[in-house]
């Protein structure tokens, strides 16, 4: 039977896990059926369309006045050059949002993101390529580069390029990828809450926990315009997003996790121990006074913690210990 709601179940764990350079994984829970999906997809349709990037918005290059023209001494064409250049990610340095940067380069040589690195911007894949230069070459370029938001065509920053440029699609989302999953998990016996995990890589500009978080100021900016005239109260405060500690995640593994004999798993099950976290907090004495937990079963459960890490009697750091607790704690409620 449906128990009787006046508001709906409130979400209060975010957790981070690094993934790698430039890559996160955020998973906020948990959410009643439906809440999930309903924030989920607007927000990872704003760090894709909100988020801040930069990127060349017109390019002048020294003997070519057309997309479709040479260089002498270059080997690419300038429609080449010019696709090897939307490769490149630049981050102008500073607080300015747009700069014009000069360069000049005499051959042999062979071009990449590193060595346009200046004062005034920097390319966060410099081992990207650009251009070769023959011995007797000589290549000199200007680029026009700019802060922005999403895609925008050539056809509609042409107006605001200065004569002798030749006008550029930007494309300034630094995001790489922005997925999420749904996940069902239980909450009071009830299998049918959800969990949001989402997978956020960026391409260096910005870091993906900084992106994530301008996005959901994006959307609370947003849907300020109703409290203008509605006066909206929003009592609950909003969970902090806050970056998982490692050892809580691994102490906050169920103990099946251990590979326990059938005795021993049983004999903590029935006292009612559900993760290692919970073995790792007590001593051997506190241990001992299991119910129904023999000798061999202890001796068992001591070298199984000192395999995972967590010898009885290690100490858990007092925050770590907290947190732990305080986990273990809201499962049980």
């Amino acid at each position: 039977m449906k128990r009787i709601k006046t508001a709906p179940f409130m979400p209060s764990e975010v957790e981070i896990e690094q993934t790698g350079d430039n890559s996160v994984r955020i998973t906020a829970y948990p959410f009643e059926t439906g809440y999930a999906v309903s924030l989920a997809h607007p927000i990872r349709r704003l760090l894709l369309g909100s988020t801040i990037g930069y990127a060349p918005i017109g390019v002048k290059i020294e003997g070519a006045s057309h997309e479709f023209d040479s260089v002498r001494g270059m080997l690419e064409d300038v429609a080449v050059f010019i696709i090897n250049l939307k490769n490149l990610r630049f981050k102008i340095k500073g607080d300015e949002k747009k700069v014009e940067v000069n360069y000049s380069f005499t051959g042999p040589i062979e071009i990449t993101g590193a060595d346009l690195n200046n004062d005034q911007v920097e390319v966060v894949n410099p081992e990207g390529f650009l251009a070769t230069l023959n011995e007797d070459a000589e290549l000199n370029f200007s680029l026009l580069i700019h802060q922005g938001i999403g895609y925008v065509p050539s056809e509609e920053i042409r107006e605001d390029i200065p004569e002798g440029y030749i006008t550029l699609d930007a494309f300034f989302t630094p995001v790489r990828a922005a997925n999420y999953t749904i996940e069902n998990m239980l909450v009071e016996d009830n299998p049918n809450y959800e969990k949001i995990v989402f997978n956020i890589e960026t391409d260096g500009q910005i870091d993906p926990v900084t992106a994530f978080k301008n996005t959901i100021e994006v959307m609370y900016r947003q849907m300020s315009i109703f409290n203008n005239i509605l006066d909206i109260n929003v009592s609950e405060e909003t969970p902090a997003i806050v970056a998982e500690n490692p050892l809580v995640k691994t102490l906050m593994q169920g103990l099946d996790t251990l590979g326990l004999s059938a005795r021993s798993y049983n004999s903590l099950e029935r006292a009612g121990l559900k993760y290692i976290g919970e073995l790792a907090l007590m001593s051997e004495n506190e241990l001992k006074e299991i119910k129904n937990l023999g000798k061999k079963s202890l001796e068992e459960i001591k070298e199984k913690l000192a395999e995972v890490g967590f010898p009885v009697g290690t100490e858990i750091e007092e925050e770590t210990a907290k947190e732990l607790k305080k986990k273990i704690d809201a499962t049980k409620k």
